[in-house]
């Protein structure tokens, strides 16, 4: 099924269920200014908290003194390493990063102290006179020298994270036709909008309640409970208003130090970041450098690739080993190679960490393989569409770990649907300056601008991968009130931004058949509904709450049966009836329920995936791909450098649109964010140093940097999946910046290696 955007989902039952677009609930509060951020939070009693951060890249910690600070009135708390209750380390998946610094900080910005006060401007007065004593230490910035020998090493025993190597088929084999290239990825932030937010509330039995914006609830509350020294009924995290995410609230942030805080004056503590704290407070994406080679008969029929990526993990292990797992998997996009050698590797060093974020390693890898697709196709004298199409996978087919592609891989029909759309009209003689490069600027009439058109196409896996356990939880409540049934589903699992309290309303009503569905606040209450990353929530808490939709039901029409001593198999519930095989209503649900709820619980898993071989990198070490393509038109001033897209259309399988509008929503904002990467969004960081943590010279797209956007969505319905849904928010953002970036490359004709793409790289200044 194919569906075009902005064309709704035509559906014979009533609005709200599977396949439809209904408002979101919390769509008008956000549009108006009425929703409560994190950042809102308020407690009459609270006092506030500040993080006195390092301002080396590397140094020993020699002493810190903080009596200044404590006779600054209205302080009431200054807390260092001495004053972590448990452990005094956290992680995402390795527990390497301490809590506050105590020996060493590795990485400028590193949290060394903690001040509360009752005005946050008094506890930054009073963290400026906190004296640390540093010595400085030589720091590792440079990542291609991070496994020297002679390099100082980040942690021991060394500074390598992981190192994937994978082999399949001949890697040593040799063809009529050969393409290299190097290319350079910058580090992105995930500019979210919303900074690091929380307010930690002391409670009467010892415990503590959090307030926070996150992603992944449950564990952030295992890593707090260690730092804290406490079990987790006293350790209770609530989800609160979330401005965005793309992986960059995956790692702790003020988690442990606001209950720290908390615990310590007895009183609640909000911590809200700044701006620019908030550049030196989460994870970026890796920066990357890539070699890759491309082998392939003189038709351009791929025969072998060999590639070497290395990303910068910074100074703390994050997800850095998954996103290498990623970067080397999934590297060499969705094309069928027989003979593949890669080596994929992160490293330690003293720059910012880096962890997730949206498109999680193949976002670097595409840069590369689809700009060497472009050079095979031009050696080879084919089309680039035609080149892709020739070597880009179907259903059936495996990729470099041998997996087999087990449902829809419409590769050729995606590159076929952008390639076919209409083009932009062209620059007319007299063009409005607002139309091109520079816009009001005034610096071309048209002059020196040139038109580019490049094509991508790449696949993203689904869900976590390489063996974890990846579930989620749903308790579903039914019962009548005030004469209405109502549902009520319960999970944790974070609303980021992206529609998820939506889609759960939608799968109750579709399962349930009730109008009235309340979604209960997210915490930890229930059990885990794992990260809202990996384009995973629709499938597994969607799954989820499907499974619990489907056990309340089974236990309706068991109690059904006692009184209509009929079978529950032929029985049906039907909204607030209960009805026969034939649809007659035999009894109503009021009737069956009376004034006893009906509760369950679930937990719901994918299919396993499996570790890779260590040496060969083979196995099944992802359970589901979604596949997308872009086109890019651009207009560049090829006299200044500047770029004006014209166009970003693309054509995307989601297997099903489970809220259509949403669907469309999701694929507007990753290619804006792949768009932003190809053009203007980098970290600049020197020796170790920010240069740049503000949104002034961090640049971002906004809405007059967007292109009008043709939006393609097909829906091939993977077997496996609950619906047939496939994960729908990452593949834009991978697919869209190569797209640019080839789109630029075509007008200005040179090489251009290196993302983001500045005006002096295409000038040559």
């Amino acid at each position: 099924m194919s569906t075009d955007a902005g064309t709704r989902t035509t559906t014979t039952t009533p609005p709200g269920r599977i396949g439809d677009s209904p408002l979101r609930p919390d769509g008008t509060l956000k549009v108006t200014g009425e929703f409560a951020y994190a950042s809102d939070l308020w407690h009459d009693d609270m006092v506030w908290g500040v993080t006195l951060r390092s301002p080396h890249p590397h140094a020993r910690i020699r002493g810190v003194d903080i009596t200044e600070a404590l006779t600054v009135p209205g302080v009431t708390a200054v807390l260092t390493a001495d004053d972590v209750p448990g452990e005094n380390a956290v992680g995402l998946e390795h527990a390497d990063q301490p809590v506050l610094a105590s020996e060493f900080v590795r990485y400028e910005g590193e949290p060394v102290a903690l001040v509360a006060a009752d005005h946050p401007e008094t506890a930054r007065r009073a963290a400026a006179r906190i004296r640390v004593d540093y010595e400085v230490l030589p720091a590792v910035t440079d990542p291609r020298r991070a496994m020297d020998s002679d390099a100082p090493p980040v942690h021991r025993p060394g500074n390598l994270v992981r190192h994937l190597q994978l082999r399949r088929g001949d890697p040593a084999a040799t063809a009529p036709v050969v393409v290299s290239l190097d290319f350079e990825v910058g580090m992105q932030d995930q500019a979210f909008l919303g900074p690091e937010s929380g307010l930690a509330v002391p409670a009467e039995d010892g415990g503590v309640d959090l307030y926070v914006a996150t992603q992944w609830l449950h564990v952030d509350q295992r890593q707090m409970c260690l730092a804290l020294g406490m079990p987790s009924e006293l350790v209770r995290l609530h989800l609160a208003g979330v401005g965005g995410a793309f992986g960059g609230r995956e790692d702790l942030s003020v988690h442990v130090h606001a209950c720290l805080l908390a615990l310590r004056t007895g009183r609640p503590v909000k911590m809200s970041y700044g701006r620019e704290e908030s550049f030196f407070g989460h994870v970026h994406r890796h920066p990357a450098w890539l070699t890759y080679e491309f082998g392939a008969e003189r038709d351009g029929t791929l025969v072998y690739a060999r590639t070497r990526v290395l990303l910068d993990g910074g100074a703390y292990a994050s997800s850095t080993a998954a996103v290498v797992g990623n970067a080397g998997t999934l590297g060499l996009g969705p094309y069928r190679i027989p003979n593949v050698a890669v080596d994929a590797f992160g490293v330690f060093t003293n720059n910012p960490p880096c962890g997730a974020m949206r498109g999680f390693g193949c976002v670097q890898a595409a840069f590369a393989h689809e700009a060497l697709m472009d050079d095979l196709a031009d050696a080879v004298g084919l089309d680039r569409v035609a080149i892709r199409q020739l070597n880009g996978m179907s259903e059936g087919d495996r990729n470099i770990t041998g997996q087999v592609i087990d449902s829809a891989a419409p590769v050729a029909e995606l590159l076929q649907i952008v390639h076919d759309l209409p083009m932009p009209a062209p620059l007319p003689a007299d063009p409005d300056l607002r139309s091109l490069p520079g816009s009001v600027g005034n610096t071309t009439h048209g002059e020196g601008v040139v038109r580019g058109v490049g094509y991508a196409v790449t696949y993203k896996n689904v869900g976590f991968s390489e063996g974890f356990d990846d579930y989620s939880t749903a308790r579903v409540r039914l019962e009548m009130t005030g004469g209405e049934a109502v549902a009520t589903v319960h999970t944790a699992a974070a609303e980021v931004g992206q529609g998820l309290i939506t889609v759960e309303q939608q799968i109750c009503r579709t399962e349930l058949g009730v109008e009235r569905v309340v979604v209960h606040p997210k915490n930890t209450a229930v059990g885990s509904g794992g990260s809202t990353s990996a384009s995973r929530q629709t499938y597994v808490t969607g799954g989820a709450v499907k499974a619990a939709c489907e056990a309340v039901r089974a236990v309706v029409l068991k109690r059904a049966t006692l009184s209509l001593r009929r079978d529950a198999a032929e029985l049906r519930l039907d909204g607030e009836k209960i009805v026969g095989a034939s649809g007659e209503v035999l009894t109503g649900l009021a009737e069956v329920l009376g004034d006893e709820a009906v509760e369950e619980t679930v937990e719901y898993r994918h299919r396993p995936t499996h570790a890779i071989d260590p040496e060969t990198g083979q196995g099944d070490a992802h359970v589901q791909f979604a596949f997308s393509a872009h086109r890019a038109v651009v207009d560049v001033d090829v006299e200044l450098g500047l770029v004006k897209v014209v166009a970003l259309d693309t054509a995307q399988d989601v297997g099903k649109a489970i809220n259509p509008d949403a669907v469309v929503g999701q694929i507007h904002g990753g290619s804006a964010q792949g768009m932003g990467l190809a053009l203007m969004e980098e970290i600049v960081v020197t020796d170790g140093h920010v240069r740049n943590p503000s949104f002034t010279d961090y640049l971002i797209p906004t809405i007059l940097d967007m292109p009008p956007m043709r939006v393609k969505v097909l829906e091939y319905a993977d077997p496996h999946a609950p619906y047939g849904v496939r994960g729908v928010g990452e593949p834009p953002t991978i697919s869209s910046g190569p797209a640019v970036a080839a789109a630029v490359r075509a007008a200005c004709g040179k090489p251009l290696r290196r993302v983001p793409i500045r005006p002096e790289h295409i000038t040559g200044t």
